[in-house]
């Protein structure tokens, strides 16, 4: 049986710096990402805590090709995604756990 996927996007406290991932699990990448289990990580130094975005999918295969295409996008193109989900960048890790 494959494992779905999940596309995510972590924005720093000042919003002015965006991630994007992908992962298997989460609840367990953003608690990770919140905690700084990686303190030389990306989203570490730049304190990327926020989870502004998530989009499931049935298998990680399409969750990466997801998470390709979102990173050839321009900010502006990550903005809209975060804006039709949570258009007020509000933190939704709470309302996935």
């Amino acid at each position: 049986m494959k494992k779905g996927g999940y596309v995510y996007i972590m924005a720093s406290i000042t919003t002015r710096v965006l991630y994007v991932g992908v992962t298997s699990d989460l609840i367990k990448r953003v608690w990770q990402h919140k905690n700084k289990t990686y303190p030389s990580g990306f989203t570490s130094r730049y304190n990327c805590i926020t989870l502004v975005y998530y989009k499931e999918f049935g298998s990680i295969e399409l969750a990466i090709l997801e998470e390709k295409r979102i990173k050839g996008g321009s900010r502006e193109d990550k903005e809209r995604l975060i804006n039709e989900m949570n258009p007020a960048w509000i933190d939704l890790y709470d309302s996935i756990t």
